[in-house]
């Protein structure tokens, strides 16, 4: 990620990257950003786990039933 601006741009492909890895199976930690790097190094690490997030949150969802309830 030499050069990289941190755009809205850029986190949107990260994102893309991160949902991308979930559809393939890739385990949740096999970012390939560092959380504890360089500002660019934490960007990437932060939107890619989003989009992880995001798509698994969405496979999660769509696995329900459609009669589930929240309970009492």
């Amino acid at each position: 990620m030499d050069d990289v601006q941190l755009t809205r741009q850029t986190a949107l492909a990260l994102q893309q990257e991160g949902k991308a890895a979930y559809e393939a199976g890739d385990p949740h930690d096999s970012s390939p950003y560092n959380r504890f790097g360089n500002a660019e190094q934490q960007f990437g690490y932060q939107f890619w786990t989003r989009g992880y997030i995001t798509a698994r949150s969405a496979a999660e969802g769509a696995q329900e039933p459609a009669g589930a309830s929240t309970g009492r």
